[in-house]
């Protein structure tokens, strides 16, 4: 019988490191790409104005964002509009669940920041 060992890395990276940063359209920000071992985290920086339908949409090709997103929201206010109308407006401290189907935009004049656990393998990356 021969012995196993499994080895587990810790992993740091700094957060103005990212490994990847897509823009969105009309410089409303990026989202910054975050590969963590088997994970992949974003954190996201919308400008006031921004809004998917605008800004992300023509990278995506779809017509609503088709991913789900877990996570945070650090600064600033977003609201989040599914297909069939429902919407939750988030904000500072909030932790969120938007599956996929929904429209989203900055309210007010400060800039929102999010970290999204769940929806940034394939968002906002041209297709």
């Amino acid at each position: 019988m021969t012995a196993e060992t499994t080895h587990q890395e810790l992993t740091r990276k700094p957060g103005d490191r990212p490994d990847e940063t897509r823009p969105f359209k009309d410089g409303k920000g990026s989202l910054q790409v975050f590969m963590l071992g088997d994970h992949v985290i974003g954190r996201g920086e919308f400008e006031p104005g921004w809004r998917w339908s605008e800004h992300v949409k023509p990278i995506a090709g779809t017509d609503s964002c088709q991913a789900a997103h877990t996570g945070m929201v650090l600064q600033g206010r977003m609201i989040v509009k599914m297909n069939d109308g429902a919407q939750v407006e988030y904000g500072p401290g909030d932790m969120f669940h938007m599956p996929p189907g929904h429209d989203a935009w900055v309210v007010g004049n400060e800039r929102c920041v999010l970290i999204d656990a769940t929806g940034v393998a394939k968002y906002a990356k041209p297709h």
